[in-house]
């Protein structure tokens, strides 16, 4: 095994690593679910299915916004552990509501568990990056923040895949079988106890959300390192948003080729999670980070450039999934989609390591719910250009152009981060 497998035979990482994928899986499942039937079951139009799916992502970060400040100040001062199992009991809660909406097609119980579940994400989210370091070497944490990264696109690919190929109620079942034991590997991770002093809690959500960013944003390294992020979700949000609409109006393709498209995206990010982690050898750097997303342009414009080739389904039927993998444009798009997710796996991975590694233990949980505010925000303004560019009459193929454009914005923040802490002088900054 290389040294970041072996990472998964040890109790300070496996029981986190589990109960991440299985909250992952579990979220992934259930809310493409969810998208799936809006799209192919209720909505017939272009325009109303990406506000939809826009809606649901929008419900989904909302509470990263307003309570990322109070996860972070909740776990740099508490025992992360308890905070975790806490969250898992939650979580089955959740999803006994998502699963009455599955089962009796309520719209609105579907989206109410989609808030909740961003409630449920936003108080794990600081936990499971700031707990690394507590658990791992100094050597480790990149391996461990990439196979987190990994884990966690494998279990999208895992509830996206099935999504498509199971009825509602059999995923109401599921998912609540599944926050069953995600409850009980919870209760297996080693206690982490905050390394400082307790701190008073401030409950003023926007006050304490203020205090947090500014208070991180200040620091260059984190400054960039979370806007760079950002960028990256901003364009995740846009492109998980157009994936069913473009599958199903431009490929013609039925709901099970919109699951693939879903899983291509998760297992190239995974790939390309453990992929940086062996290209870096174990060290914290941007280096690679302006070429990746930079690839991931080249990637989103040949998809846009496969889409436009296209030859669609005649009549009224769509493609099934086999008639699709036999399209002459299939391989182009498999190819494309895998580019762009597995270049975007090693654009975002080692940013992630920076936030945990370049401030002090004590402030590991609070530098990460800084970021999930600001990355909410863009995801926010992804979603809206989204929505914008779908009522201002953008195809969605000139969207696909538009994203690539965002690629190169992101790609001008890395080369900053790289130039500036690449560098014997980064951890003094």
């Amino acid at each position: 095994m290389t040294p970041s497998f072996r990472l998964l035979a040890r109790r300070r990482f496996l029981p986190l690593f589990a109960t991440q994928f299985l909250g992952a899986f579990n979220d992934n499942l259930f809310k493409q679910a969810m998208i799936l039937f809006a799209t192919y079951s209720i909505y017939s139009d272009a325009k109303m299915e990406a506000a939809f799916n826009a809606i649901a992502t929008g419900l989904f970060i909302l509470p990263f916004f307003l309570l990322s400040a109070l996860s972070g100040q909740l776990a740099d001062s508490h025992d992360k552990a308890k905070i975790v199992r806490l969250v898992k009991t939650a979580e089955i809660a959740i999803m006994i509501v998502g699963s009455l909406g599955l089962m009796f097609a309520s719209v609105p119980l579907m989206l109410a568990a989609v808030l909740a579940m961003g409630t449920h994400s936003t108080f794990f989210g600081p936990i499971k990056y700031a707990i690394l370091p507590q658990h791992l070497e100094g050597d480790e944490v990149l391996g461990g923040t990439g196979l987190i990264e990994a884990g966690t696109y494998i279990a999208i690919l895992a509830g996206t895949i099935l999504a498509g190929f199971v009825d509602a109620r059999l995923t109401a079942l599921i998912v609540l079988a599944v926050a069953g034991i995600g409850w009980l590997t919870a209760r297996t991770i080693p206690s982490a106890p905050p390394p400082g002093e307790r701190l008073p809690l401030d409950l003023h959500v926007v006050r304490s959300s203020i205090r947090l960013v500014s208070a991180t944003m200040h620091i260059p390294r984190l400054f960039l390192s979370i806007c760079a992020i950002s960028f990256f979700w901003m364009i995740g949000a846009v492109l998980v948003i157009e994936f069913p609409p473009l599958v199903k109006n431009v490929f013609t393709a039925d709901k099970e080729v919109a699951s693939l498209f879903l899983a291509i995206f998760s297992v190239g990010v995974a790939i390309g999670s453990v992929l940086i982690n062996r290209l870096l050898n174990g060290q914290v750097s941007a280096r690679f980070a302006p070429a990746s997303v930079i690839a991931m342009a080249g990637f989103v414009l040949l998809m846009a450039f496969a889409a436009s080739r296209w030859i669609p389904a005649t009549g009224r039927d769509l493609y099934a999934l086999g008639e699709f993998a036999r399209h002459p444009g299939a391989p182009m798009v498999g190819a494309a989609l895998l580019g762009v997710s597995i270049t975007g796996g090693m654009f975002v991975v080692p940013l992630y390591a920076f936030l945990t590694t370049t401030v002090e233990a004590d402030h590991t949980a609070r530098t990460v719910a800084a970021n999930n505010i600001v990355n909410s925000g863009a995801m926010v303004i992804g979603a809206g250009g989204a929505i914008g560019l779908a009522a201002a009459g953008v195809s969605i193929i000139n969207a696909l152009v538009c994203v690539a454009g965002m690629c190169l914005i992101a790609a001008a923040i890395a080369w900053k981060l790289h130039r500036a802490c690449d560098e014997p002088l980064c951890a003094e900054s």
